[in-house]
């Protein structure tokens, strides 16, 4: 574990807390799968960034003076032959470079009094059930000791705000470990898309779950903890929906799969979509969108660059795709009107309903603000065309070298009489991870193909 990392973290947070400031971090609760199973721990984000430490029930406390102190299990042979290893209060300072370290069921008992004589007591707002609860109860301890001189912190300030502005620009170590992350995941994909061609050569019955499984074995096979989510595989009309998950259904020769799959590598996601034909040969009709989709990445990724907006790419994305939807019939323009008009209208939403990027770290959708801090107060309405509400537009946050984000457009095509029919049930969508580079942007998960020529040619291999 590089300790001088974690310690340069807390350090900046300390100095974002004032002299007179205290910050209180939990991990993440375990949860309860079934009657004696818990789901897979993973830490809390936030935590994890902050000191690397992985166990369950844990706390983080830092001072603005730097000084930092856990909160964990003690060291408890018994539990240990059940539950596996633990570090113990008295292991963790010289492991994790922490100040002090106590055991957890210390906690209610030491907590108030490092909150004496404190102005300002910094924790994540909305992210952990009942916290502000117990944040109440050790003020109510510390209040009940202002007779002996104690001071009672008076501010409450959310943690989140400065967490997120440090999270959001990736050092060199987690842009290293992100790369690492989509190249194992870009060989899961590839895993996937030649097991899918090969089964349906030898006539076996192909199921989303032949390929979901594919995925998970190329994640654990290279070292990855987990899924960073629970993995898309999507087979013919089923990749018309957004969210779908892998399940049971038959993966039909001539049908396109989409999949939106990608692995957490040491507490860092990946997030790669790839939509390819099942039998590793495209049709005209699929070839003619997924060809456009692809023309509107290409244009977004032109389009992410230091010193763009945010919403760049979209807009780029959109512009693409809704001219492609005019000249493909997808939309009608003696309906619609000109290029100009289905943008302002929103027209093309029928077929492409979600936003282009999102930020990608240590959550798959990673924290961070989408609006520029320096222009927060620049305030704009505007009256959306579809719902009829009345929305406030602020100025989309400047990318900068560092944010990492996705890329990721796409076109779903439902059955209508309004559209051609040999387009229907077509979805598809197409993503990459991104890292703001001071040129322009790096793509640390093009390896596997995306262009529909070198899709097909990996599938017949």
């Amino acid at each position: 574990m590089n300790t001088t990392l974690y310690a340069q973290r807390r350090a900046a947070l300390a100095a974002h807390l004032g002299k007179d400031g205290i910050a209180i971090i939990p991990t993440a609760p375990e949860q309860q799968r079934n009657r004696d199973n818990d789901f897979l721990f993973r830490p809390d984000s936030y935590f994890f960034y902050l000191c690397g430490f992985a166990e369950p029930h844990a706390w983080l406390v830092i001072t603005g003076d730097g000084q930092s102190a856990l909160f964990c299990q003690p060291k408890d042979l018994e539990r240990e032959i059940w539950d596996g290893f633990r570090l113990g209060p008295d292991a963790a300072p010289a492991a994790l470079g922490v100040d002090a370290a106590y055991a957890v069921s210390e906690l209610d008992t030491r907590l108030p009094r490092m909150l004496e004589n404190r102005a300002v007591v910094w924790y994540p707002f909305a992210t952990h059930k009942a916290l502000e609860t117990r944040v109440d109860g050790w003020l109510q301890t510390v209040r009940a000791r202002v007779r002996f001189g104690a001071q009672c912190p008076d501010q409450l300030r959310d943690l989140c705000g400065p967490l997120d502005e440090m999270r959001l620009v990736k050092d060199a170590q987690e842009q290293a470990t992100m790369r690492r992350a989509a190249q194992i995941s870009a060989g899961a994909h590839i895993r996937a898309m030649r097991r899918s061609a090969q089964m349906l050569r030898q006539g076996h019955d192909v199921r989303e779950y032949h390929l979901d499984a594919e995925l998970l074995h190329e994640f654990r096979q290279h070292g990855s903890q987990y899924p960073a989510y629970g993995s898309i595989v999507a087979a013919g009309a089923n990749a018309c929906v957004l969210h779908y998950r892998a399940d049971n259904a038959p993966i039909r020769n001539g049908e396109l799969v989409l999949i939106d799959a990608g692995c957490e590598l040491d507490g860092y996601a990946s997030d790669i979509t790839r939509t390819f034909p099942a039998n590793g040969k495209f049709t005209g009709p699929q070839r003619a969108l997924y060809d456009l989709v692809l023309a509107s990445q290409e244009a977004a990724i032109a389009a992410t660059q230091p010193g763009a907006r945010f919403t760049d790419p979209h807009e780029a994305t959109v512009k693409v795709l809704t001219q492609g939807m005019l000249d493909l019939k997808l939309l009608d323009k003696d309906q619609v009107g000109t290029l100009d008009d289905a943008i302002h209208h929103r027209h093309y939403f029928a077929h492409y309903m979600h936003r282009t990027s999102h930020w990608l770290g240590m959550d798959v959708h990673d924290c961070g603000s989408y609006v520029e801090p320096s222009e927060v107060g620049q305030v704009s309405e505007r009256t959306d065309p579809l719902s009829g509400e009345t929305i406030q537009n602020r100025p989309s946050r400047i990318l900068r070298p560092g944010m990492v984000l996705t890329i990721e457009p796409g076109l779903y095509v439902r059955p209508s009489d309004h559209i051609p029919k040999e387009f229907w049930n077509i979805g598809i969508r197409i993503e990459d991870d991104a890292i703001v580079t001071p040129t322009g942007c790096e793509l640390i998960s093009r390896g596997v193909p995306v262009n529909a020529d070198e899709i097909e040619a990996l599938m017949r291999g």
